[in-house]
Parts: structure tokens; C-alpha cells; sequence
């Protein structure tokens, strides 16, 4: 019987709840962006959500989960649930999670990820150009929230869970990097304003 700890719940959530709907919105013309939000207890899902800045350009996938989760009417403490980002989030998605009262949020890919690997400058240039911060230049922990990445939690499990988990991060670089790459495809073809 397989342990479920928080580093592979996290990337069970990313792989199998997560990734489909991002898939179906890249389909669309969406950013590669999503989030969830667990219960702390006992690591159930509440919500997954993606990017929708077709329909809004502020519904990034945080703050996209954000709104659907207000929606569906279960007032759950904030500080009882973990927040789940598969990017780092950009300023105005760390604000929302902030505002929303979560104390929390953890993330799998970085700012540096979002530019690099996926062409997607934007969280780094308004970081620089509004803020006057460099990369990782903001408090990760603060007295509003601590945040952590996925791959840190991985890389402390021990052996063998270290090594499947290992795996199942390289499974889903991938599948990011193919809707990645379709994204880039067709991106002049959207209306998003910071595409």
C-alpha cells in the first residue's frame, strides 16, 4: 500500500486533476497555468481550476480557483486548507491568496520556470518594473504566509518514494512542455493582453 505523503498527494492533484482541465484550456488558447486547493486534514481535494484569461484577463489559474471556490458556497477557513499552485505565483495571485487568508501556498514550477522554460516573462518583469525586486526578491516567508516548492518536499522523502516521485515530476515536465509548446503555437491567435 502506497504512503500518501504531502509531496506526492501534491503531484497526484497536479498530474490527475490539475493537468486535464489545463489541458482542455491550452486547447482553448489559455495560459499553461492552474491551481487547486486541499483540505490540510486529510489532504482531499476541494477545488482544481486553471487559466481562464480568455474569459478574464485576471482569472490566472490562482485567482481563477480562487473565484471558483467562493462560488461554490462552502465557507471553509482558509488557514484549514493548503494552497496549490502549479506556477510560482505573479504578484497579483500571491496578493489573492494573501486577501483570501490562506497562510500557505505551494508551488511546483518557478518564476525563473515561467520565463524560461514556458517564454512566459511576465511575474519576473512586473516583479523588477512595478516592485523593484529581482527574482525570489519577495519574503517567501512572512507573517501572512510560508510557501514552499514541490520539488524541496520531494527531494526530502527518502528512497524509494524519493525516486518515484523523481519520476512522476519528469512525467509531468513533460506534459507542461507539450502544452507549453502548443500554447506558444498559438498564442498570437488569443487576445490575452500579457501573452
Amino acid at each position: 500500500m502506497k504512503t500518501t505523503t504531502l509531496a506526492s498527494r501534491l503531484l497526484d492533484v497536479i498530474e490527475h486533476d490539475i493537468l486535464p482541465l489545463t489541458t482542455k484550456g491550452v486547447a482553448t488558447g489559455n495560459k499553461v497555468f492552474g491551481a487547486a486547493i486541499l483540505r490540510k486534514s486529510d489532504l482531499s481535494l476541494v477545488i482544481a481550476e486553471t487559466n481562464n484569461e480568455l474569459e478574464n484577463p485576471l482569472w490566472h489559474g490562482e485567482v481563477h480557483t480562487l473565484k471558483r471556490f467562493y462560488e461554490m458556497g462552502e465557507k471553509l477557513n482558509t488557514k484549514d486548507l493548503i494552497f496549490l499552485s502549479t506556477h510560482e505565483p505573479c504578484t497579483m495571485c500571491m496578493s489573492a491568496i494573501t486577501w483570501a487568508g490562506f497562510d500557505n501556498f505551494y508551488s511546483f514550477f518557478s518564476h525563473e520556470d515561467s520565463r524560461d522554460a514556458f517564454a512566459i516573462p511576465h511575474d519576473l518583469k512586473i516583479l523588477k518594473e512595478v516592485f523593484g525586486l529581482e527574482p525570489g526578491g519577495y519574503r517567501r516567508n512572512n507573517a501572512f504566509w510560508n510557501s514552499y516548492f514541490i520539488a524541496d518536499l520531494v527531494d526530502s522523502e527518502a528512497e524509494p518514494a524519493r525516486a518515484q516521485l523523481k519520476a512522476q515530476t519528469d512525467r509531468i515536465k513533460a506534459i507542461y512542455n507539450s502544452l507549453s509548446d502548443t500554447y506558444q503555437s498559438s498564442k498570437t491567435d488569443n487576445d490575452i493582453p500579457l501573452n
